[in-house]
Parts: C-alpha cells; structure tokens; sequence
C-alpha cells in the first residue's frame, strides 16, 4: 500500500547497530521525494537537498563520537509551510504569498527539532491558509493518497503534504498544525498516526496563523511512539516512551448520535472491530449520549472564533490580492467579516457553556472514541470541479475533529483498518492539559489493535 519508513525508535536502532546511516536516509527519502511515479512533487513546496544531506553528514559525524541529542537525530523530518525556517519563504501554500520574504529566524518548533538533530528535508504542501479539511490546493496541485494513487484521492487537510510525505516513505516524522482536525484527517486518511496536542503545549511563534484561540501544533509519524518523541521534542520536554497504560483497567466513552452520523460501511465496519478489539482486551467501552455535540456547528456561526479571527488577520489583503487566493479559501474567509464584535463575544460564551457539559458527561471515563473520519477518502476529481460536493465533503471529513478543537481536548488517530484495505483512523480523545496520559491510553490502544489484526 505505500512505503512508509520504519518507526522512529527502530532507525535509532539502526543507526546505532550501523546497520544504516542518517545519510542513507535522507538519500532514501529524497529518492522517494524524487520518484516521479510518486508524490514528491506536489507534496513538497521546497526540498532542502543540499542542506539536508549536509546536515546528515554532520549527524554521522556527531554520532561516531557518541553524540545524539535526541531519537529524532539523523531522521529526516518535513515541515508544513507554515512553519518559519530561516532563509526560507513561509508561504502557507498561497500565491497571495509569493512576495513573502524570507524568514529572519526559526519558529521554536523549528529551531528545537533542529537542536535535537532532526534532518529538515523539505516543507510540505497544505490547503492554502490551512483552510480546509480536504487537502486540496489549485495553487500547487494536490498529492494524490498513496492509498489510492490511481483513483486519485484526498489527502485530507489541511495538513496534506505531512500526511503523504510521511505515508508514502519521503520522512520519518512530518510536522504539521490541527485547528480543526488538520492533524488527525490527513493521518486517518493516509493510515499513519497522528498527535492533536493541546493548545498552547506547543508553542505557536513562527508559526502562519489560522486562529490563535485553535491552533496547535503537531506530529504524523508511523506510531504512536513516534508522535511521542516528536511532540516532547517540539514541546521542550524530554522524547521519553512512558509505560503504556493497563487496558484491562481503561474506561472508554463511544458517543453515539452526531460523531456516528453518516458513517460509510467501511469506517462502520472497522470503527465497531476496534471496539470489539478492545473490549476482548479487557477495557470496558461505554456507549455515551454526545448529543451535546450537535450544538457545536450552531456555535460557530460564519466560522465561529475561528472565522472571526481568520478573516482578521486577511481583511486588509483580501480585495486587493483577491485573484492570487484561491476563490473557496477566499470565501470562506470572507464569511468571518459578518460576525459582530457581539457575535463573536456570544461564540466565546456558547463555546464555554458547551464545554462545561461536555466535561460532565465524560469526566468518568479516561478517554473517548470516535472515528477519525466517517469516510474514506473521496476522489479528487468528484470534488475539484463541484463546489457543492466540495462543501459537503469538507464539512464531513472536519465534523469530528473539530469537536476536540472546540472542546479545547487533545486527542490521537490511530489506523484501525484491516491491512490492504481504505485506511481509517480511530479517535482517541482526553480532556485538554492531559496530553502525557493520551500518550499512554495511546500506546494500550496500539498495542490491542495489533494484536486483534494479528489474531484475525
């Protein structure tokens, strides 16, 4: 299906033993970026090759001498191009950026994961202005789902080019933003993991703004493992594996209602087998009432915060750079301008009222579960020329994401699909400020995943 590299742990481990070198990783990785059956060139905005391979001579060079500053050292790592990297344009993949300039310093994330060795190969592609959950960019082309690559299929958004650079073997780990699922939807959809961190874990400067109340930064990477270490790393903490939690003691809430709405049989069908899976393992699954989520959209009117603030930040470019954005970004941007000062201060109060419940209702269990996305990655072309089709798409694949940005929760999105077939994620959901005991719920999960594939 694709030709992801091996997890993040098990380089190291290949690195140490000699068994490989940070240089023939990043040459791998960059013949993968260069195939020209593959998606290298839609995927990435910018290839650092000189640089990266500079940087994973220095890193062998370091190694022979004993030092690796972290797990990530020597791996090569993609960048959304929303991050700042000094010397290099942040374009957030828009035209409208073209005149950019070059970036004076990194942003902290970029400048930490420099710090811990990672190899920075090249900065990813992503529906411009990270507005949009389905990954499609007419500036740049879209990478096509390895998954499917001759259908021809979504990435998932808005982190599109994380998703597939990772999936389709051009990084180990590829770092994109969630602020309404653009994590999590290009990991379901590309059959990888993904890490929606807490907003404010990660810090943010540096980093192109969607909306500063959602944004939050984080990792795509083969494992649950993998996420860990990068997400310490970008976080300024210690890229430590804790000990997985005790499934057989785990509480688990399914809410039912809104999150299991027009689910396609595919993503029915492999969401209730991870249910079964975990429940054979000893956790206890609860079947919960969210309908308290339904009057989410009605809290986000025009966009919500997130409409207020995006458009805050184009207004004074919008009309004269109009023709240089693309034409659905650029209206659904615009839809911001019709919140009020009042609006938005009732959106702030809806959205408090809302969390307060939804706290109540799962405070007595240690996590939720929901399908990532309730389909599978659709075709390109049904989209590309249907704005309706596009709307519809769009709003489903961010449904349940945005249920964690909203509720201000950090969560996971683990692959859950039988091997070969259309990958789906399972979302794993925590209150927010509890990322460290996501990460070990996580790694049960994983971990009782594997072993109910192996037995079937």
């Amino acid at each position: 299906m694709t030709d992801a590299m091996k997890p993040v742990l098990e380089l190291q481990a290949a690195l140490w033993s000699g068994k490989t070198t940070s240089r023939e990783l990043t040459e791998q990785a960059l013949a993968r970026i260069d195939d020209p059956d593959g998606e290298g060139g839609r995927a990435f905005l910018a290839v650092h090759r000189d640089a990266a391979l500079a940087a994973a001579d220095a890193s062998d060079r370091l190694r022979a001498h004993g030092v690796v500053p972290s797990p990530l050292a020597g791996l090569p790592v993609s960048l959304k191009d929303l991050l700042d990297e000094q010397g290099q344009q942040t374009r957030a993949a828009s035209r409208a950026r073209d005149d950019a300039p070059p970036a004076a310093r990194d942003a902290t994330v970029t400048a930490r994961l420099r710090a811990a060795g990672a190899i920075l190969i090249g900065r990813t592609n992503l529906t411009e202005f990270a507005y949009s959950g389905l990954g499609l960019n007419c500036h740049f082309d879209t990478p096509r789902n390895p998954w499917d690559r001759a259908t021809g299929r979504i990435p998932g958004g808005s982190s599109s080019g994380a998703g597939v650079s990772v999936a389709d073997g051009m990084a180990a780990v590829g770092i994109g933003t969630d602020t309404g699922g653009s994590v999590r939807i290009p990991a379901a959809l590309n059959g990888v993991t993904g890490f929606k961190t807490t907003t404010g874990r990660i810090p943010c400067d540096g980093v192109f703004p969607l909306s500063s109340t959602l944004d939050s930064v984080g990792p795509l990477a083969p494992t649950v493992a993998c996420c860990i270490v990068a997400e310490a790393i970008m976080a300024g903490g210690q890229p430590a594996i804790p000990k997985a939690a005790a499934l057989g003691g785990l509480r688990f809430a399914a809410p039912q209602h809104y999150v299991l709405d027009d689910l396609d049989a595919h993503v029915a069908s492999a969401f209730e087998a991870a249910l079964q899976g975990l429940s054979r393992a000893g956790a206890s699954v609860t079947e919960i009432d969210s309908r308290v989520f339904e009057e989410i959209p009605g809290a986000m009117p025009y966009g919500g915060i997130l409409g207020a603030e995006a458009f805050a930040l184009h207004r004074r470019q919008m009309d004269e750079k109009k023709d240089l954005y693309d034409p659905r970004v650029w209206i659904r941007i615009r839809r911001g301008e019709n919140l009020s000062a009042a609006d938005l201060i009732d959106c702030h109060a809806m959205r408090r009222d809302i969390m307060a419940r939804a706290a109540e209702i799962s405070m007595s269990f240690d996590a939720l579960l929901m399908p990532t996305c309730p389909a599978i990655a659709p075709p390109i072309a049904d989209l590309d020329e249907d704005d309706k089709a596009y709307g519809q798409a769009n709003f489903l694949m961010l449904r349940n994401t945005t249920v964690g940005n909203f509720l201000d929760a950090c969560a996971l999105s683990l692959p859950c699909h039988a091997p070969g077939t259309a990958p789906v994620g399972l979302m794993v959901m925590a209150a927010g400020h509890h990322d460290g005991w996501l990460a070990r719920v996580g790694l049960a999960i994983e971990g009782a995943l594997a072993a109910s594939r192996n037995a079937s």
